[in-house]
C-alpha cells in the first residue's frame, strides 16, 4: 500500500515536505478561509517545488463563517478579557477539511508546520484526533533539525520555494475573514509600540475619518443576518463589515496571553468586522435575556473561550455549550445601530420584538404594574442577612 504524506500549506509557508524525507507521496492542502487571494497566490509552484504530486484548494470562507465563527459570537467567547480567538476558530475547520481530503486521497498521515512553542499544534492534532484517531500525525519542526523561523527560511531558500518573509522581517502573520494577527520582530518585546506600517487590515485611528459613521446590524436568534436592513450571507456580512470598520480603525487589539503550553506570547490582533459584530449581539441581549440568564452566560462564555482556545472545538462538553447558547438565545432577535468613530464602537439604538425592557415599567413616572411601596419590603428582606451580620458585631 502506498503511504502519503498530507500536507499542510498555511497562508505562510511554515515547512515544506519534500518526498525524499519520508519515501512517500505528497498531497499538499491549503484552506481558503477568506486570508485574501494574495496569500494563495504561488502556491501552485510551492507546491511543485515541495515535491508533491498535487495540491488540493478547498473554500472554507462560508463555512468558517457561519459554523465556527458564528457560534463563538453567540456564545460570547472572549480568551483572557481581549482575544476573539481568529486562529483559534481557523485551525478546526482547516483540520477537519484535512481529514476530508486525506481520505478521499486515501493518506494514512497529516502533516503541519506548525512550531513546537505554539496553540496550533494542539489544535491541528486534537481535530485529526477527535475525527481519525488512526491517522498518523507529522510535526517537521518538532522532529527535524530545524530550530527557529531563520532556518525555516534558509531550508526554502536552499530548495527554491519562494516564502512571503524575510530575516529583516519576520513578523509571523495569520490572516483570515475574521482577523489578522502579527507576532514576533520588535513586537517580542512588550515594552515596544508596534510600527504604524504593520497593520494591513484598519487604519490609525488618527487617520480614520473625522465623520462617524452609523450602521444596523440585523440579528435573528443571535446571529448577525443582515446589515443596514440588507440581508447577506454570513461571510459577505463579515467582509463588508471588515472595510467599513477597517476604515474607522475599528478592532486593534495589543495583548500579552498565556499559550496554552505554558508561555507567555505577545500579540497584535486587527478584528474590525468582529469587533463591530459583538458589541452588536451583545448589546441586543441586553434586550432578550434576564439578570441571570447574562450571568450564566458570561460565566460559561469563559469556559467556552477557553476550550475553543485549547483546540477542543470537537469536544462534548464544547458541544453541549453549543446547544446551551442556541437554546438561550433563540428570542435574540431584533436590530441594533452603532456609531463608529476613530477606533470606537458607540451603541446608539437597539430594538426587539421580544424585548424584555418595558418603558411603562421602568419610567420614572407612575406604574400601574410597579408599586414603589413594595420595594420596601423587598429591600428588608434582601439586606436582612446584612442586618444580621451587624447586629451579631454589635451584641444586639
Amino acid at each position: 500500500m502506498k503511504v502519503y504524506i498530507f500536507a499542510l500549506l498555511l497562508v505562510t509557508y511554515k515547512y515544506l515536505f519534500r518526498r525524499e524525507n519520508y519515501g512517500c507521496e505528497v498531497v499538499c492542502f491549503t484552506a481558503d478561509v477568506g486570508q485574501g487571494i494574495k496569500e494563495l497566490d504561488g502556491l501552485e509552484q510551492k507546491a511543485k517545488a515541495s515535491g508533491a504530486s498535487q495540491l488540493v484548494v478547498k473554500d472554507l470562507t462560508e463555512e468558517f463563517v457561519k459554523d465556527y465563527i458564528f457560534p463563538c459570537l453567540r456564545a460570547g467567547a472572549i480568551y483572557e478579557r481581549k482575544y476573539l480567538l481568529g486562529t483559534s476558530m481557523a485551525r478546526p475547520v482547516i483540520a477537519k477539511a484535512m481529514v476530508d481530503v486525506a481520505a478521499e486521497v486515501g493518506a494514512d498521515a497529516v502533516a503541519h508546520g506548525c512550531t513546537g512553542k505554539g496553540n496550533d499544534q494542539v489544535r491541528f492534532e486534537l481535530t485529526f484526533f477527535s475525527l481519525n484517531p488512526e491517522l498518523k500525525v507529522v510535526a517537521p519542526w518538532r522532529e527535524w533539525e530545524i530550530q527557529g523561523r531563520e532556518d525555516a527560511i534558509e531550508y526554502a531558500k536552499k530548495h527554491n520555494v519562494p516564502v512571503p518573509v524575510t530575516k529583516k522581517s519576520i513578523y509571523s502573520r495569520d490572516r483570515n475573514l475574521w482577523h489578522l494577527s502579527h507576532e514576533g520582530d520588535i513586537l517580542e518585546d512588550p515594552a515596544n509600540e508596534p510600527k504604524k506600517d504593520m497593520y494591513m487590515m484598519s487604519v490609525d485611528p488618527e487617520d480614520a475619518p473625522d465623520q462617524p459613521e452609523y450602521i444596523e446590524i440585523g440579528i435573528e436568534s443571535g446571529l448577525p443576518v443582515a446589515l443596514n436592513g440588507k440581508a447577506l450571507s454570513p461571510a459577505t456580512l463579515l467582509s463588508e463589515l471588515n472595510t467599513i470598520g477597517g476604515k474607522h480603525g475599528i478592532g486593534r487589539i495589543d495583548m500579552v496571553e498565556n499559550r496554552l503550553v505554558g508561555m507567555k506570547s505577545r500579540g497584535v490582533y486587527e478584528t474590525p468586522g468582529g469587533t463591530i459584530l459583538f458589541a452588536a449581539v451583545q448589546e441586543l441581549e441586553s434586550l432578550t435575556l434576564d439578570r441571570e440568564s447574562i450571568q450564566v452566560k458570561d460565566s460559561l462564555a469563559l469556559k467556552y473561550a477557553e476550550m475553543v482556545y485549547a483546540g477542543r472545538w470537537f469536544d462534548p462538553l464544547k458541544e453541549s455549550m453549543d446547544a446551551f447558547m442556541e437554546k438561550l438565545t433563540e428570542k435574540t432577535t431584533g436590530s441594533v445601530t452603532l456609531k463608529l468613530y476613530k477606533g470606537s464602537v458607540s451603541v446608539t439604538g437597539r430594538k426587539s420584538p421580544n424585548s424584555l425592557y418595558r418603558q411603562d415599567i421602568s419610567s420614572f413616572e407612575g406604574s400601574e404594574i410597579y408599586n414603589q411601596a413594595d420595594a420596601a419590603g423587598f429591600i428588608r428582606l434582601y439586606g436582612l442577612p446584612m442586618r444580621v451580620r451587624a447586629m451579631l458585631e454589635k451584641g444586639i
